[in-house]
């Protein structure tokens, strides 16, 4: 799997780069928090509760990226 970040420093001075960078970094964090426990929720029910979700196993993975990151 292969993920495009871009970043944008914006503003002029060094405080404001770094703000931005910062914002950035709290950014992905809170998105790989989403995504790490959504799939261990996912992970931890049963064949039966996927089933009765309408879920396979094999979607386990796509549904956490999709709930972190969108489409």
């Amino acid at each position: 799997m292969t993920v495009l970040t871009e970043t944008f420093l914006t503003g002029h001075s060094l405080n404001e780069r770094f703000a931005a960078f910062r914002a950035q970094l709290a950014d992905n964090a809170a998105k790989r928090k989403v995504f790490r426990t959504t799939l261990s929720e996912l992970e931890g029910l049963s064949s039966r509760d996927l089933a009765d979700l309408g879920i396979s196993p094999s979607m386990i993975k796509g549904i956490a990226y999709e709930a972190a990151y969108g489409k």
